[in-house]
Parts: C-alpha cells; sequence; structure tokens
C-alpha cells in the first residue's frame, strides 16, 4: 500500500500513462518480462530511486523511464521497504569463510 504522501501521485493521470507507456515499451522489447529475475511476467512498475514525500513531485524521478524497472511480485517484494505484508526473505546468506552469497535468483548462475 502506498505512503498517504503517495496515494495522489499514483493516481494521477501523468502516473498512469507513464507506467502504462514504461509497461508497453517492455511487452514490445521481451514480452514483458520480469527484468530482475527474467523468469516471470512483470507485474508491477518500481521506482529504482525510492520515492520520497521530497522527490515524489520531480518528473525526473518519478516520471522518468530510466529510474523504473517493471518487476514480478516476487521481486519486487525483496526490495528494501516492500513485502513488508509478508515474512520477509533474506536476500543473502554466509559460507563458511564469512563471505555473503546472494539467495535472488538474478544473481545465480
Amino acid at each position: 500500500m502506498a505512503q498517504e504522501w503517495a496515494k495522489a501521485f499514483y493516481k494521477s493521470k501523468r502516473w498512469l500513462q507513464c507506467r502504462n507507456a514504461y509497461i508497453k515499451g517492455r511487452i514490445m522489447a521481451d514480452g514483458g518480462l520480469c527484468e530482475e529475475c527474467r523468469n516471470s511476467p512483470g507485474y508491477i512498475v518500481h521506482h529504482k530511486e525510492m520515492l520520497t514525500a521530497e522527490n515524489v513531485s520531480d518528473p525526473e524521478v518519478s516520471l522518468n523511464h530510466w529510474n523504473l524497472k517493471y518487476v514480478c511480485r516476487d521481486c519486487h517484494d525483496l526490495y528494501e521497504g516492500h513485502g513488508l505484508n509478508k515474512a520477509v526473505k533474506p536476500l543473502c546468506t554466509f559460507d563458511v569463510e564469512g563471505q555473503p552469497v546472494s539467495l535472488r535468483r538474478i544473481d545465480r548462475k
């Protein structure tokens, strides 16, 4: 659920047009696959630079395609601050030498 300060933005005509254009472009590019895992269809347009009350009205951040990613729900829920209504999945574990090992599908070989 969007923060109270973001609700009007996510209902705005400008955002809906931007979002729809981005999704259309992703469908044309690769059929609309998740840009993170490349295994599932995209579900939500995610802002790479997280929107805040301070930058939500800056179209260079909130409406610029360079700041967007079309991702599946599972990948979206792994981003910091998202998926709070579900159990949080760890992003990494550690090997015997104490080095981090990613658990994200995109990082697997």
